[in-house]
């Protein structure tokens, strides 16, 4: 047997096209921040128009295509590609809203409630000690932790930082000081029992959680019907993740652990366009 580099064939790079099935008003919004930020730091030339820039970044996003593919589909290098990926989201992350400033809103609309819940977004795994504080012994897997929260019919307001897969959700909402600010907003929260023991204030409760069962303390037939008509009302925010979690570059993570924050914030502005048009 010898080594040959010769080719067998005949071979050629093929193009092939992909719906990206987004809707015009985000692909533009996404095209005039760039417009918007060129202007601002006077560069006057991109290799490709920013609509063209704008729906390659979608398409990293929206179908985690990888950046070598799309760098040779559009005759561009991937460190490009790469560059341009990183300027769009944190445009759009900066656009994201603050935990008090959205409860406002949420507030000044006249609603009453807000839906919070946490879960995790799958990394890949990585060698060494740092990497076994993102391990989630309840997913059984390797993530990053985040909570949101969602309005009565489960559009996403707000989105946290991203931390260790192994963080509990009432670890990360004493962080965010979430208790206070829907006190200060004048609202109130629906969770699941893991944000149990969260909001200890039994005669004026914000967060309502529901009621426990164990072995020793068996539910009564009236908590529960009050636990299956919580669960009725948070419904919605599952499908204010499934929203989130169409955006398949979040199937499993590749990118660094530290950016993550940027990008899930980014992602909450572009779900809001599509999820709120």
């Amino acid at each position: 047997m010898t080594n040959t580099k010769e080719r067998a064939e005949d071979t050629c790079s093929f193009v092939y096209q992909c719906r990206l099935s987004l809707s015009t008003r985000t692909v533009n919004h996404l095209a005039d921040l760039l417009r918007r930020h060129l202007k601002v730091i006077r560069s006057r030339w991109r290799i490709l128009p920013p609509g063209k820039i704008a729906m390659i970044v979608l398409a990293i996003l929206r179908h985690d295509q990888r950046l070598a593919d799309m760098a040779g589909g559009n005759n561009v290098s991937e460190s490009t590609v790469r560059r341009w990926r990183d300027e769009l989201i944190a445009l759009l992350a900066a656009q994201a809203p603050r935990l008090d400033r959205a409860l406002k809103k949420v507030a000044k609309q006249g609603e009453e409630v807000v839906l919070i819940d946490g879960t995790l977004i799958r990394t890949q795994r990585r060698t060494g000690k740092a990497d076994r504080r993102n391990y989630s012994g309840k997913h059984r897997n390797h993530g990053l932790h985040f909570l949101a929260l969602t309005d009565e019919n489960g559009r996403l307001i707000w989105i946290s930082a991203a931390r260790p897969g192994r963080t509990h959700d009432n670890t990360a909402a004493r962080h965010d000081h979430i208790l206070a600010h829907l006190r200060d907003a004048g609202l109130g929260a629906l969770a699941d029992l893991g944000f149990r023991g969260l909001d200890n204030d039994i005669l004026d409760p914000v967060i309502v959680t529901g009621y426990f069962a164990s072995r020793t303390h068996k539910l009564t037939p009236g908590q529960k019907t009050a636990n299956r008509v919580l669960a009725v009302g948070r419904a919605p925010v599952e499908h204010g993740f499934a929203h989130l979690k169409n955006w398949r570059i979040l199937t499993k993570l590749r990118t660094d652990p530290a950016r993550a924050t940027q990008l899930l914030r980014a992602l909450l502005v572009l779900t809001s366009l599509e999820v709120n048009r």
